[in-house]
């Protein structure tokens, strides 16, 4: 059994096929074709006269398109050459999967044999997959639906399987000739009884923007990652949001989605927009400690049916244990409307930011201490509702769990951000912000008061209010939300630049000083390129470009061990010994924010700062970056091209919107 990070993904969300190399579906581990949070197809293998062929080799066409070669034995001419190929290429589309399985007579002689397409499925689940529990589900028999035709059913979920002349052939073929069986695979599902579905978009959205750098690493880094995010799209509506990834997070999540998109803005601003919408008509309206709904929280994920993830872990269709996608709604609708997203879309929202900041006030705080601390009152729930979600994410030194309610460091910076942020929106829309700059104002006293040890941020105060020691990359996102001053960024951009948690591939999620740091552990030492670039921006921001590039320099150095795709999470230990970063097995690969990293840290090494409303574009490239020549064309400011080049200390605006006041040391040709 292959594991995830082994397969060979093709994508066209909601649809994807996960396999081995060999092309082979084995109803093992993860393998099989998927739509919709259901496994659609666990089956799906090729025999020449009863035995597997030989895999030589997969072309990787596109994020949809793979074809996989193999070679025949038993077959053709008796020589080293081998001379009877079988190719398989297989495409999934917006509708299903088509598979074109040719077998090639290249030998000297006539040759015949008994092509066999072998075709199952249990209808799984996505969490029962994942969980392991789909390893017991039997496979469905199959029905009579016609010639060529052969059809499962369960749990109002058809699946039907269309072959071209069939499914078994015993094809002669003479010296040169080939013979093909097509599949087609498609799918019905039922009507959601929860009012959300698994939709793909009326139109996958392309991007046109180019990069050209003296590294060409970044070129192909870039180029890959945009393919993946244009296969990642998915829709509620009209309106285009980001799949997590594939196969388990391919549906719409509050805080996955949102931190995706907005490092997207610059290359498809629309995609931002939509993600806004998408999660604002799922707004949370009530109580209810079941799903951990209350009013104006965005949710956390949405799906058609429940999800039991197994060991006690069971979540509602809409579940809203996340207490960080709230504000991060409102930091990415900000950073839309400065990017120029259009005005009546801004103030159509601009009731649901008024109910997202009323949240922070009076739900997030269940205390009233005066920090924003969750804990899983459903029994069945997350434990821990920041990015970091796993059981063991928040720990002490030695290993200890944080207890809690929990308070997480980076929830308090983002809360800080979303209430100026909001603040702004409202004043720009007839409202006073007044009392949530007071109230951010109060917050960062309280955070300077409280979160400090052992000269830096605590990752949390547990229930106790006892800050959590130990260092970690979640202090990396208080960079940039203004809730530290220059002194206190400067202490932790000296942190971060420390080989306890700078792995040479990114940054680690947990120092190498922990008693329980773990290279492989989810959120316990691994490194994950969103927290990474996450991080990044923030030092960009603060003008620590010193330690920014060290990190965007890894990034690109994991990008090019993991064919410029880089997957969701993945392990570095930093040694002399190790050239390349350590897979993670379960790591899904492509993934939406390890996707839009690329954009996001080349658009702060910049230093792009629009503000259509206000009229004005700032771009003030950092001191230092890992490469010395960088050209982008094609960014998106409003309805207008930005396109800029750097080639040392020299800035060339090559295109800017013709109505903003640019502030930045270039050569405009305008």
């Amino acid at each position: 059994m292959s594991p995830l990070h082994e397969l060979v993904t093709g994508l066209a969300a909601p649809w994807v096929v996960l396999s081995p190399r060999s092309g082979q579906l084995t109803g093992t581990g993860a393998e099989g074709v998927y739509a919709r949070d259901r496994r659609i197809l666990s089956r799906l293998s090729v025999t020449v006269d009863g035995r597997e062929p030989i895999p030589v080799h997969v072309d990787e066409r596109d994020a949809a398109t793979h074809q996989y070669v193999a070679m025949v034995e038993g077959l053709g001419d008796t020589r080293h050459d081998p001379t009877v190929m079988l190719y398989r290429t297989r495409t999934v589309d917006d509708d299903g999967l088509i598979e074109q399985i040719t077998l090639v007579n290249r030998s000297r002689s006539t040759v015949e044999g008994l092509l066999d397409v072998a075709l199952g499925t249990d209808l799984a689940g996505t969490a029962a997959v994942r969980s392991g529990a789909a390893a017991s589900l039997p496979q469905l028999a199959p029905l009579p639906d016609g010639p060529g035709r052969t059809r499962w059913e369960s749990s109002n979920t058809r699946v039907v399987v269309t072959a071209d002349p069939g499914v078994t052939a015993t094809p002669r073929l003479e010296p040169g000739e080939e013979f093909t069986i097509t599949l087609r695979v498609t799918a019905d599902f039922p009507k959601s009884t929860t009012g959300f579905s698994i939709e793909p978009p009326a139109e996958r959205t392309p991007y046109d923007v180019t990069v050209h750098c003296d590294d060409k690493r970044v070129e192909r880094w870039i180029d890959r990652s945009l393919e993946d995010i244009s296969a990642l799209q998915l829709a509620a509506g009209n309106d285009r949001y980001l799949g997590a990834g594939p196969p388990w997070y391919l549906t719409l999540f509050g805080r996955d989605s949102l931190i995706s998109s907005g490092m997207l803005i610059p290359v498809d601003p629309a995609l931002a927009a939509g993600t806004l919408r998408a999660l604002a008509a799922w707004q949370g309206t009530k109580v209810d400690a079941e799903s951990a709904e209350q009013p104006g929280k965005i949710p956390h994920e949405l799906r058609a049916e429940v999800a039991d993830h197994g060991g006690g872990l069971v979540l509602p269709a809409a579940y809203y244990g996340t207490h960080d996608a709230t504000q991060l709604w409102i930091m990415t609708l900000h950073k839309a409307w400065r990017w120029g997203m259009p005005a009546d879309e801004v103030r159509d929202l601009v009731p649901n930011l008024q109910r997202a900041l009323t949240w922070m006030k009076e739900y997030a705080d269940p205390d009233g201490d005066g920090f924003l601390e969750y804990v899983d009152e459903s029994g069945h729930g997350l434990a821990n509702q920041g990015w970091k979600d796993s059981v063991d994410a928040v720990q002490w030194p030695d290993g200890t769990l944080a207890t809690a309610p929990i308070a997480l460091c980076e929830v308090q910076g983002y809360a800080y951000a979303a209430a100026v942020k909001g603040a702004e929106l409202l004043d720009a829309h007839g409202e006073s912000g007044d009392e949530w700059r007071e109230w951010a104002v109060a917050l960062q006293e309280r955070f300077r008061k409280t979160f400090w040890v052992d000269g830096y941020p605590a990752i949390a105060l547990d229930g106790a209010k006892n800050p959590v020691a130990g260092r970690a990359s979640n202090m990396g996102h208080l960079l940039g939300t203004g809730l530290l001053d220059a002194d206190e960024e400067q202490v932790v951009a000296d942190v971060l630049a420390g080989d306890d948690l700078n792995s040479g591939f990114g940054l680690r999620t947990l120092s190498t000083a922990m008693t329980r740091f773990n290279p492989l552990g989810y959120h316990t030492g691994s490194v994950w390129p969103h927290d990474t670039a996450m991080t990044v921006q923030g030092l960009f921001a603060t003008g620590q470009s010193d330690v920014a590039a060290s990190y965007v320099d890894g990034l690109i150095r994991a990008a090019e061990a993991f064919g410029y795709r880089l997957p969701e999470l993945y392990g570095g230990r930093g040694t002399s010994e190790e050239n390349t970063p350590t897979p993670y097995p379960l790591s899904c690969r492509p993934q939406a924010w390890a996707a839009a990293s690329a954009v996001a840290v080349l658009v702060a090494a910049l230093g792009i700062e629009p503000d259509v409303p206000g009229g004005t574009l700032i771009i003030n490239p950092a001191e230092s970056m890992p490469w010395n020549a960088l050209e982008i064309r094609g960014l998106r400011v409003g309805t207008d091209t930005l396109s800029v080049r750097l080639d040392g200390d020299q800035l060339t605006v090559l295109e800017a919107p013709q109505s903003a006041v640019i502030s930045a040391n270039a050569d405009s040709p305008r």
